[in-house]
């Protein structure tokens, strides 16, 4: 950055001098261009010379220099908040507080997310449709430990029969939470994503409730609130709670975690609760296996155990082009194991997989075509109910995060 550039301070920063002295500096003379403004700056006390008498504007700064320079306006009630945040660093070594400036300067970010997907769908109401889908993210900085952040969600229906993931086209706040911390506690409340760590093999939707976290190599994850609508098909719990538990031994990464429904609506009211231990091991680089065991306590005729199994290999990452992923999973959950499923093999009843039981299997790619696209093929065969039923969904979808 060139010393000159400096000289749009004295009008940016509103820094002002109370007195006009004459320009201290050899190399602008009355007459030049810059000669009122390095005046200025000059008399406020916020630029210097060099030791031979010249301002030398031509001459490329550090930012140690442009740091010095910021501080100083600073110091003079100038207004300069952006300068102040990319400057932090330095400013810091100078001893410059500048923590609520960098927080002010972006106090409120929005991100957002597009998935336009295609599904064919072969079951008792086979269809398939285009759909597209936009969430608005808002998060603002509240103080230095708590944070609010709310959703906004489009949907809109392109193509096809029948009823869209979300129901009527429209938008609707989807969200709304806050997080901070409490002493050592990780804290969480409102209406959030509440996805089971087991990868949502149990509940993957909407929560209202509180949750709290503490610990580092043991993480251990609470929470108590009520499940909320997903479809058309109700799934909403009157109360749900959870207790999560994870920890690295060695080579495996292991989980056991506690999830109970109470009066869950799809299933006249009848109390749901699951117990599940996980352990993933990695076979190779890249390759993992893990393996959960599903034990069924829940309100059902017949409350089987269950399992899943899952190999991943490699991962599709929206910052990495060329990025990409392969899994596969089996599935063996009698009812009463699922409540709200990531897989979402149907999307048009959900409730029907918190009511019958599921075995089959799902397999998928992952691609990052560029920078925040990442293409997705899924696909799901799986036997549902007493009855065997074939259900079989296929998802091609692209992923534009902003």
């Amino acid at each position: 950055m060139k010393k000159s550039l400096v000289l749009a301070m004295a009008m940016a920063l509103g820094v002002t001098a109370s007195a006009y002295a004459a320009n201290p500096f050899s190399d602008v003379p009355a007459g030049h261009w810059a000669y009122d403004s390095v005046a200025k700056l000059a008399a406020a006390g916020v630029v210097d010379g060099y030791a031979d008498g010249a301002f030398d504007g031509d001459k490329l700064m550090t930012r140690y220099e442009m740091a010095q320079i910021v501080a100083k306006a600073m110091a003079k009630g100038a207004d300069c908040d952006k300068l102040a945040a990319e400057f932090a660093d330095e400013l810091d070594t100078l001893g410059v507080r500048v923590a609520k400036l960098e927080k002010g300067a972006d106090a409120v970010k929005i991100t957002g997310e597009t998935r336009l997907r295609y599904w064919n769908y072969e079951g008792d109401k086979s269809d398939d449709a285009l759909t597209l889908r936009t969430r608005i993210w808002i998060k603002g900085q509240i103080n230095e430990d708590w944070t609010a952040t709310s959703m906004l969600e489009n949907n809109q229906k392109i193509s096809g029969k029948g009823e869209t993931k979300y129901g009527d086209e429209g938008t609707s706040f989807q969200r709304a939470y806050v997080n901070g911390k409490i002493g050592g506690l990780a804290v969480q409340a409102g209406r959030y994503s509440f996805c089971d760590y087991l990868g949502g093999l149990i509940y993957d939707d909407r929560m209202d409730g509180v949750q709290v976290s503490y610990g580092k190599d043991v993480k251990v994850t609470a929470a108590v609130g009520k499940g909320t609508d997903r479809t058309a098909a109700t799934v909403n719990a009157d109360q749900m709670a959870y207790v999560e538990a994870a920890a690295k031994l060695g080579l495996v990464d292991a989980k056991v975690a506690m999830y109970k429904f109470d009066d869950v609506e799809a299933i006249a009211g009848n109390d749901y609760e699951i117990y599940a231990i996980n352990a993933g091991l990695p076979l190779a680089k890249d390759l993992k296996l893990a393996g959960t065991y599903l034990i069924n306590e829940s309100e059902v005729a017949d409350a089987d155990d269950g399992f899943v199994v899952a190999l991943n290999y490699k991962k599709a990452s929206a910052a990495k082009p060329g990025s990409w992923a392969l899994w596969a999973k089996w599935y063996d959950q009698p009812e009463g194991t699922c409540v709200a499923s990531t897989f979402e093999a149907d999307d048009w009843d959900a409730a029907k997989f918190a009511t019958q039981s599921f075995e089959g299997y799902g397999v998928g790619v992952d691609y990052a075509i560029a920078k925040n696209i990442v293409a997705q093929v899924k696909y799901y065969d799986l036997e549902v109910g007493a009855d065997d039923e074939a259900w079989e969904t296929l998802y091609a979808q692209v992923n534009f995060s902003f």
